[in-house]
C-alpha cells in the first residue's frame, strides 16, 4: 500500500501570501477558490512491479495505481487508492486502500500521522478465500527527515490472527534536485498464522521532471521474507514514474 497526502502546513502557507494584485472582492474569491482545491489530492503511477513490505504484490510483473484525498484543516483524511495485483491462481485482481486518518504537526521538528487502513481485494475466486483486513497504523516523523512507523492488525492477511510491523526510514536531499529514502522494517505474525517474522529493506532515489517524478529503488527480505513468499520476495530493482497534484 503506497499514498501520498497533502502537505496541510505548506497548503496553510500558501494561503497566507498577499493578494496584492486584486481588488478585495477578487481576491476574497481566490483564496476560496484555492481553499476548496486544497482539500482535494491525487496522485497517479506505473511501477514495474508493487513491492509492498519487501515483496511482489503483483507477482514481478508492472503496476498502474491510483489514488485520492481530501484533506481538512483540522488534519482529518480520507482516501482510496489502488493497484492491480497478483497473488498466484485464483487470487485477486485489484486491491483497493481505503483509509482514514489524522495528521498534525506537533511543533516545528515533530510530525505525527494516526491511519486506519482497510486492504480491499476484488477478482479472487471464491475457495481463494477472502484476505481483506483492517490494520492501524502510526507514523511519527522528525524534520521530514527520518520516520518511525508503527503498523498493527488483529485479522493479518484475512487469518484472523495478529501481525505488527515497525519500520525505520530516512529521506535526504542529496543535490542536484535527487532524494535519497532508505528504509528497514520488521514483520512479526503470532504463530499460528504459519508465517515466520521477517526483515524488509529498500534504498531508493528519485527525481522530479517536470510534473513526473521518476524514481528507482532497490527492495528485498532477508532468508526469511523469501522463505515465507518465495520468488517474489527476491531482491529487485524498481522503476516508478509518479504524477500529482
Amino acid at each position: 500500500m503506497n499514498h501520498k497526502k497533502l502537505s496541510l502546513a505548506l497548503a496553510a502557507a500558501l494561503f497566507a501570501l498577499p493578494l496584492t494584485a486584486f481588488a478585495q472582492e477578487e481576491a476574497t474569491a481566490e483564496v476560496a477558490v484555492e481553499e476548496e482545491e486544497s482539500i482535494f489530492s491525487w496522485n497517479a503511477a506505473l511501477a514495474s512491479d508493487y513491492v509492498f513490505r519487501g515483496v511482489s504484490q503483483t507477482d514481478e510483473e508492472a503496476a498502474l495505481q491510483l489514488g485520492a484525498d481530501l484533506n481538512f484543516d483540522n488534519g482529518i483524511y480520507v482516501g482510496v487508492w489502488g493497484s492491480n495485483v497478483d497473488f498466484g491462481d485464483g487470487s485477486p485482481d485489484i486491491e483497493i486502500d481505503t483509509y482514514i486518518g489524522w495528521n498534525r504537526d506537533l511543533n516545528d521538528s515533530w510530525n505525527l500521522d494516526l491511519m486506519l487502513n482497510r486492504y480491499n481485494y476484488i477478482g479472487e475466486d471464491d475457495d481463494f478465500g477472502d484476505g481483506d483486513y483492517n490494520e492501524l497504523i502510526g507514523a511519527l516523523a522528525w524534520n521530514e527527515m527520518i520516520t518511525l512507523t508503527v503498523g498493527y492488525t488483529n485479522d493479518v492477511y484475512g487469518l484472523d490472527e495478529n501481525g505488527y510491523y515497525y519500520g525505520l526510514g530516512g529521506s535526504w536531499d542529496i543535490g542536484a534536485g535527487v532524494t535519497l529514502d532508505v528504509g528497514f522494517g520488521l514483520n512479526q505474525f503470532d504463530e499460528d498464522t504459519g508465517v515466520e517474522d521477517y526483515n524488509d529493506y529498500s534504498v531508493a532515489v528519485s527525481r522530479d521532471f517536470g510534473p513526473v517524478n521518476a524514481a528507482i529503488g532497490f527492495y528485498g527480505t532477508d532468508a526469511d521474507g523469501e522463505y515465507n513468499f518465495g520468488e517474489t520476495a527476491d531482491n529487485r530493482f524498481v522503476l516508478t514514474l509518479s504524477i500529482g497534484g
